[in-house]
């Protein structure tokens, strides 16, 4: 075993560089029992859970710093950003309580403000995370939709306390039920079914609201991150999947974490490596070797029991080269994976005033903004992304982490997390280098044009396209979940931790239960590697 003495330092310390913890000739001379490929936040967790359970982990890191999509980076001098994640929200209890993360410095604010939408006609809504203020802005906003939103958040509850009821009977806990096990769970609800595997967003909004502004202001919810339209069948599934966590005890809560997304990641590391496991960066990883270990790109072979990738699994393909299963292959190539969306991170001389509630600190900064799209909208613009070609508006969900906590930019600076789709992953004239100006004054406007104080606020911009978040991240076609999330990929159908390789598994966003920053992938892989259930 590679002896590690000195004192570990936090790995927030130096955002997550945590460099070569020992010569990589050392490294070598131990046969790990586990090797973890890729340091995000998944990877960590689950070498956490083995390193725990007495394994001899290694966690390489192709890149320079822990954490993937979840990470923190200086974008600008004194600001620190993530790249891709930045709210939490379907980070699961039982990996925050059993690694014990809030005592290693996890912390995070609700978003109690919940989602704040304007409109073209100068109205909006603040649909509030509390029920009673949400239900007050209703009955002021479309009256005769209260009952019906009722009734459109009820079917979440009723999916939420049937599939993830607190403690040992969620499914999210172990290996991925079948959907028999689902259906007799739901016992009938056939409101509860469609959603969950068969109805449109459209179609969910239709079925409740009446008001089309009320309707497009949730349209947003059932395509993030997802290379699909509204209109389209299963998106319901993907409101639902973000709907279905209970983050401190608070149904469908999501909130800032406390220095910046990438505090989740690096505070898992900091567990991982308190528990023995050994983490190194900037140590790209050429091979998996099955049954064998891994190869370096320096030529260099490290030996394990077991090889457990984080990365995606088309990534994961390439490394296996000819030692993929040729099945399991099929299988991978089959699942949809290229991305849809472009993320800005937006330096700001202060916060965006918007025109239909005019003020640069207001209530709807500390929680989620979108700005809307109609129905034909969305349909035009997912046809013009999937044919190469830039949509007339983005649709735009907006995140102030310095709303919550300033200590992540200089004074006198805001940042603006910018989460937008339809974009194409490869143009059909030009590519991302020659249209980034394009798509970042096309993002800008598509908000500027409910505000005031916009594009005049604007300090800087950083743009993220799909080939970038799959250059910078690691990401294959810059998918954020590693593979699409709609029905026909999730749940069972969704790849096993555990491959058809000797040795070889899956931790990341391509397993049960999908994408986010859950980290309940990497204890289900861990346990599935241990021989256990997982405790459902």
């Amino acid at each position: 075993m590679v002896a590690m003495t000195k004192t570990l330092t936090p790995a927030a310390a130096n955002l997550g560089v945590l460099g070569l913890p020992a010569p990589l000739a050392e490294l070598a001379t131990t046969r790990w029992d586990a090797i973890v490929v890729g340091a995000g936040h998944n990877g960590l967790s689950c070498a956490a859970y083995l390193a725990r359970a007495g394994q001899q982990v290694l966690v390489l890191e192709g890149r320079d710093r822990v954490g993937g999509a979840c990470t923190l980076r200086e974008v600008w001098p004194g600001a620190r950003v993530s790249p891709c994640a930045y709210l939490v929200g379907l980070l699961h209890p039982r990996v925050i309580d059993e690694l014990g993360m809030a005592s290693h410095g996890f912390r995070w604010t609700p978003a109690t403000a919940g989602l704040f939408v304007p409109f073209e006609d100068g109205t909006s809504i603040q649909l509030w995370d509390d029920d009673r203020k949400c239900e007050d802005e209703i009955t002021r906003f479309a009256p005769g939709d209260l009952a019906g939103w009722r009734a459109f958040s009820d079917v979440k509850r009723r999916l939420r306390d049937a599939l993830r009821p607190e403690g040992d009977g969620d499914l999210w806990i172990g290996r991925a039920p079948a959907r028999e096990e689902i259906e007799r769970r739901l016992a009938g609800d056939a409101e509860a079914l469609g959603v969950l595997f068969d109805w449109s967003m459209v179609e969910y909004v239709e079925h409740f609201l009446q008001d089309e502004r009320l309707q497009s202001a949730y349209l947003g919810q059932g395509v993030i991150g997802t290379f699909a339209s509204p209109h389209d069948p299963g998106t319901a599934s993907i409101h639902f999947h973000h709907q279905s966590g209970r983050l401190g005890g608070m149904p469908g809560m999501w909130g800032y974490v406390q220095g910046g997304m990438g505090m989740v990641s690096f505070i898992l590391c900091d567990i991982a490596r308190e528990a023995g496991a050994v983490v190194a960066t900037g140590v790209p990883v050429a091979r998996i070797l099955p049954g064998g270990g891994v190869e370096l790109d320096g030529g260099e072979r490290i030996e394990a029991a077991r090889v457990i990738s984080n990365a995606d699994p088309r990534t994961t393909l390439r490394l296996l080269g000819d030692a993929a299963d040729p099945s399991w292959r099929e299988r991978v190539e089959a699942i949809p994976q290229v991305g849809c969306t472009v993320k800005l991170n937006v330096a700001l001389r202060e916060l965006p005033s918007f025109s239909a509630r005019p003020g640069t600190w207001m209530p709807h900064h500390l929680g989620q903004i979108n700005t809307p799209m109609t129905k034909d909208q969305w349909r035009e613009g997912y046809a013009r992304a999937r044919a190469g070609e830039l949509p007339e508006r983005l649709w735009t969900e907006l995140y102030f982490q310095t709303a919550h906590d300033a200590t992540v930019a200089p004074e006198g600076m805001h940042t603006m997390s910018v989460f937008a789709q339809y974009v194409p992953h490869t143009f059909a004239k030009g590519d991302w280098d020659s249209r980034r100006e394009d798509v970042k004054s096309l993002a800008l406007a598509s908000i500027a044009r409910f505000c005031d104080n916009l594009p005049t606020a604007v300090l800087d911009a950083q743009v993220l396209g799909p080939p970038d978040i799959e250059r910078e991240v690691g990401l294959v076609g810059g998918h954020i979940f590693q593979g699409e999330c709609l029905p026909p990929y999730m749940w069972d159908r969704r790849l096993s931790p555990r491959t058809p390789m000797p040795g070889v598994y899956l931790c990341g966003a391509c397993t049960h239960p999908g994408g986010s920053v859950i980290a309940v992938n990497g204890r289900n892989a861990a346990m599935e590697i241990l021989g256990e259930s997982g405790g459902r």
